[in-house]
Order: C-alpha cells, then structure tokens, then sequence
C-alpha cells in the first residue's frame, strides 16, 4: 500500500475531492495546514504574507491504484501558476483498524 500526502490550494479542494471520487477513491484525510513553497510566500503591496494556507490531503491507496489516484489530484489541482502543491507518496508497511484491531491486508 502507499500513502499520498497531496498540499493543494483551498479554492482547488472540491476539484481535487471530486476528481478523486471519479477515479473509486473516496477515503481520506483533509486538514488545514500552512507553509511556502520555493516562492517563500506572496507579496501583496508591501505585505509579504510568507505562509499561506493549503489543504493537506492524506490519502492510503493499494499499489495498483496509485497512478490514478496521483492523476486526479494533478488534474484537480493544478492551475499552472506557482503554489498549486505537491504530491509526496511513500509506502505503507502496515495498517489496523481502530475498532476491529484486525490488521488489513493489501
């Protein structure tokens, strides 16, 4: 299994979350976070504002959905200017559910 941790824009959530959906993935984990990118933030008149709001999206996908899943949140997520995000995917050695305490298989 993989784990993809996607940074996006706010105003690109619902595309991102619609996209993915399409594609059979609708488990995930959206929370409200800050940061810069290489452009260390915007500059609006003389405020710098050097965090700017995203939405991470972590996502736990088997292998052989992977690619689509990666596809959709780049369709719904880019708009081709700086600070659309990034995508981070790493492996998952296992996973428990909480209630069951059954470990899941791949």
């Amino acid at each position: 299994m993989r784990m993809i941790r996607a940074v996006i824009r706010p105003d690109r959530e619902d595309q991102v979350i619609n996209a993915l959906e399409s594609a059979g993935i609708v488990s995930l984990t959206k929370m409200d976070v800050f940061g810069r990118g290489q452009q260390r933030g915007v500059q609006v008149g003389n405020t710098i504002y050097s965090e700017l709001p995203k939405i991470m999206l972590t996502i736990v996908v088997e292998e052989a959905k992977l690619d689509a899943a990666v596809a959709a949140i780049q369709s719904g997520a880019k708009t081709g200017q700086h600070g659309d995000g990034k995508i981070f995917v790493s492996t998952v050695d296992a996973v428990y559910t909480v209630r069951t305490g059954q470990k899941m298989q791949e």
